[in-house]
């Protein structure tokens, strides 16, 4: 999934050039180009599917190059994750009705690849034999009140456990309780299923996201798809597949995974996983001089401008083209709000 604006990161990440395909950590490897390969190495390329918008189709053919119009799905519009996957769904499962499927975000860190990979084999062998939907869970190492919270029944050593709720992004109070408790694993947002598994779900849950497709399965996978696609899928419920599936269905399972994983939402996020000075300064920048500044995250583009900070604590200092933002590290969820904010004020020109 690569359609998303990751406004969270604004004012680098832009609707324009969003955050999947930046390289934000400095790797030579955009986030998109980074969870590709690691793909490549689970299944073969004709079989991985791009879903995003429709606007971003250039993009990915430029930071992937040779890959197939075929493996590339553009969305008309923004419809959140459910009618994003229950397309690659339904157009998947017209190619191989039993298909086994993994699902994942375009835009998280992933450290450790081949403990990824062998999660992600444990995951097929499991619905592969089961009629089941599961999603991996991390160990939280912290109270992150920036994630989804999975509660899960049985041993965690056992492996694979049922779900027990879904909790999003709760207070740091609750996140505290969740730690102390055990029984509690960050929702990483990457799924496995069958098509077959995951559309009888969408088909009983989400009927009218799955007449969409039902009334155009004749579009798919042929020279009419796009027109179907601009045609109809305004239609679906802006829904994410968490809230109209996974929190409903009966048959969701976890798989508690650690394999060095930050879903990177956030600056602060970020700060976690850049290397930092000796104040705990997190710099991505050519001119950047700081005095009796600390614990900040500074990322400047301009390389022709000297920026000069003193006497700042715990902040998001970001530069990017005609935006400079200054905030409070802790708050940058609010980002989201002011992009919104800053929209309505003065239009498309700053976001």
């Amino acid at each position: 999934m690569a359609g998303g604006v990751g406004t969270r990161f604004w004012p680098i990440s832009k609707a324009s050039h969003p955050k999947q395909f930046l390289d934000f950590l400095n790797t030579g490897k955009t986030l998109f180009q980074q969870t590709y390969s690691r793909f490549l190495k689970i299944v073969p390329p004709e079989n991985i599917f791009i879903v995003t918008n429709e606007a971003y189709r250039e993009t990915i053919k430029e930071q992937v190059k040779g890959i197939a119009d075929r493996n590339i799905l553009g969305e008309p519009t923004l419809r959140n994750t459910a009618p994003c996957i229950a397309y690659a769904m339904y157009k998947i499962h017209k190619i191989n009705p039993e298909a086994n499927c993994v699902i994942a975000p375009s835009d998280h860190l992933i450290l450790d690849e081949t403990e990824f990979s062998r999660v992600i084999h444990s995951g097929f062998d499991f619905t592969e034999k089961h009629e089941a939907l599961l999603t991996l869970g991390i160990k939280p190492s912290r109270p992150d009140t920036g994630y989804g919270y999975i509660q899960f029944f049985g041993n965690i050593k056992e492996g694979i456990c049922k779900v027990k709720t879904f909790t999003e992004k709760p207070t740091l109070e609750l996140a505290e309780e969740f730690m102390e408790s055990g029984e509690f694993l960050w929702n990483a947002g990457i799924f496995i299923w069958k098509s077959k598994t995951i559309l009888k779900e969408i088909e009983t849950l989400l009927p009218d996201i799955a007449a969409v497709f039902l009334n155009g399965i004749e579009h798919l996978n042929t020279e009419t798809e796009n027109e179907f696609l601009a045609n109809s899928y305004a239609t679906c419920e802006n829904i994410s597949i968490d809230y109209g599936v996974m929190e409903k269905a009966t048959n969701v399972n976890v798989l508690p995974s650690e394999f060095g994983w930050s879903d990177l939402g956030t600056w602060g996020s970020v700060y976690e996983q850049h290397q930092k000075d000796v104040n705990g300064n997190t710099i991505n920048g050519k001119n950047v001089s700081t005095y009796e500044t600390n614990n900040c995250v500074i990322h400047i583009q301009d390389p022709n401008k000297l920026f000069v900070i003193k006497g700042i604590e715990n902040a998001i200092i970001v530069e990017s083209d005609n935006v400079v933002l200054i905030c409070t590290k802790g708050r940058e969820q609010e980002i989201k709000n002011i992009v919104a904010d800053m929209k309505l004020t003065y239009g498309e020109k700053y976001v």
